[in-house]
């Protein structure tokens, strides 16, 4: 009987050293397969984003759908530029969907809310743009360029007051947007 229980008490020790083992490469095998991250910060630079408002790293991953929709709009602008509008609708509209995906995955973004308000302005979709510019000014009162469209948007739509009533937030800048959309205003 006593060696029986001797068998049992080895049995179960033998099973004790096992599990730990096994725990011990299972733990090593997390840390060698787990992914290290970190909370640092990053500047255009550097390409590591530099929080809070102005970073926009999130947006400049190599095969996001911003980037995509960028791409679309950049080539949308130079077909518009050698005059070929259809082509430049086209990518607009390609932008419009890449832009859409990002919209969804990010939602208010203002550069994202501007580069679709932006894009639906391009293919004459006003009351899109419109609606878009709206929720980046929802977001962000002061965002200088999609003031700037809107304000032009308003100008194309034959609401002068409209479009002087975004002048007016961009004259403390004192930047291009606000000469820009200035000259267009007196061309009126």
């Amino acid at each position: 009987m006593e060696q029986r229980n001797l068998s049992i008490k080895f049995n179960e020790e033998i099973y004790v050293v096992m599990i730990n083992k096994f725990l011990i490469l299972l733990f090593f095998l997390f840390l060698l397969n787990s992914h290290a991250y970190s909370a640092g910060t990053t500047t255009k630079e550097n390409k590591v984003g530099t929080g809070g408002r102005n970073d926009f790293s999130h947006l400049e991953a190599k095969n996001s759908s911003f980037k995509k929709g960028i791409d679309a709009f950049k080539q949308a602008k130079k077909y518009e530029k050698k005059g070929k509008i259809e082509k430049a609708k086209k990518r607009f509209n390609d932008a419009i969907k890449f832009f859409i995906i990002s919209n969804n995955k990010i939602p208010n973004e203002p550069a994202i809310l501007n580069y679709l308000g932006y894009s639906f302005k391009k293919i004459g979709d006003f009351a899109m743009a419109e609606i878009y510019y709206e929720q980046g000014l929802a977001i962000d009162p002061q965002h200088i360029l999609i003031n700037q469209r809107l304000g032009e948007l308003y100008i194309e739509t034959n609401r002068v007051d409209k479009a002087k009533e975004k002048l007016k937030i961009l004259e403390s800048c004192l930047c291009e947007a606000y000469k820009e959309l200035k000259d267009l205003i007196k061309k009126i």
